[in-house]
């Protein structure tokens, strides 16, 4: 059974640091592409960060410089740093998984998701 559990969302003042996790089960994340995705009220869900089984990255304009993505396969695990935060990037963080080539950040090649969690910057 494949699952995904995001947490280490909440509340931050602009210009601080969250984390988030992402817990994996069922699979190992070092053979998939792991990636964040988030989505604001009235808005479409964006493409954050996505890391390849190989480690490399790949980010969303809107954050780059600024988020961090990386996993330690010992914990089967997904972060997001996420550093120098701004309101705009409040929003429900969802973390997803895609098996197969092409690790990308167009959210409907990813089939497995978690329920997501929220940040919030004011």
């Amino acid at each position: 059974h494949v699952q995904l559990v995001e947490s280490g969302g909440g509340s931050a003042l602009a210009g601080g640091s969250v984390r988030l996790s992402c817990a994996a089960s069922g699979y190992t994340i070092s053979t998939v592409c792991m990636a964040w995705f988030r989505q604001a009220p009235g808005k479409e869900r964006e493409g954050v960060a996505v890391i390849s089984p190989g480690g490399n990255t790949l980010y969303a304009d809107s954050v780059k410089g600024r988020f961090t993505i990386t996993q330690d396969n010992a914990k089967n695990t997904v972060y997001l740093q996420m550093n120098s935060l701004k309101p705009e990037d409040t929003a429900m963080y969802y973390c997803a998984a895609r098996s197969g080539l092409g690790c990308t950040l167009v959210d409907r090649y990813y089939k497995n998701w978690g329920q997501g969690t929220q940040v919030t910057v004011s």
